[in-house]
């Protein structure tokens, strides 16, 4: 069974992460950012991934620490529930549209982090949510997951669909990386013979 649980607590957050990695889809959240909180279930929607996170942290700050240590634990829950790395394809893409907004991701579990995220968007906020905080939580994700990332948002007028698009081509490259190859059931993917 490819899951894990893993909790972070510092003196700034203390988050808690469940995660199925052959899941349903379903996503549970309760982190104080709401629209992180929507972001989070496309993942696990269009990822097919279960996923359960609780968050408390200095929310009266504002959104930094608990956004980049969700994305921390996610990655460490990530490492965990992936074991070995035997049988799975390793890389994954996805193009997703919404409506004028469309983005590409590209992952390879390679076992080095490196995150490339190429995203113009149209305003600073979405709601009460500021966008820079979407670098920190897949930076965060991509140092613990210890995954290779490209992001690219290549269209988009309307800031909440540009980051839409994102989550959901993550999921979607996810579930595609994450897959069992047929081929190669035993095989690590990697001529090093590790990842």
């Amino acid at each position: 069974m490819r899951q894990a649980q893993v909790t972070r607590n510092t003196l700034e957050t203390q988050i808690a992460v469940s995660l199925n990695l052959d899941g349903s889809g379903s996503a549970v959240m309760t982190t104080g950012v709401p629209f992180l909180e929507h972001m989070l279930d496309q993942i696990a929607r269009h990822g097919m991934l279960d996923l359960e996170i609780s968050a408390k942290g200095d929310l009266h700050i504002d959104a930094h620490h608990t956004v980049e240590d969700i994305g921390i634990t996610l990655g460490q829950a990530f490492t965990r529930a992936l074991g070995d790395k035997k049988g799975i394809r390793r890389y994954g893409h996805a193009y997703v549209p919404l409506d004028e907004a469309l983005s590409r991701v590209v992952i390879d579990l390679s076992g080095r982090p490196g995150l490339s995220l190429n995203a113009e968007f149209v305003r600073a906020r979405i709601g009460d949510f500021d966008v820079d905080l979407i670098n920190e939580f897949f930076q965060g994700f991509v140092n613990h997951a210890l995954v290779t990332l490209h992001i690219d948002n290549l269209a988009g007028n309307n800031a909440h669909h540009q980051a839409e698009t994102i989550f959901k081509a993550f999921g979607r490259a996810l579930r595609m990386a994450l897959e069992h190859d047929q081929k190669a059931v035993d095989v690590i993917p990697s001529t090093k013979g590790m990842l």
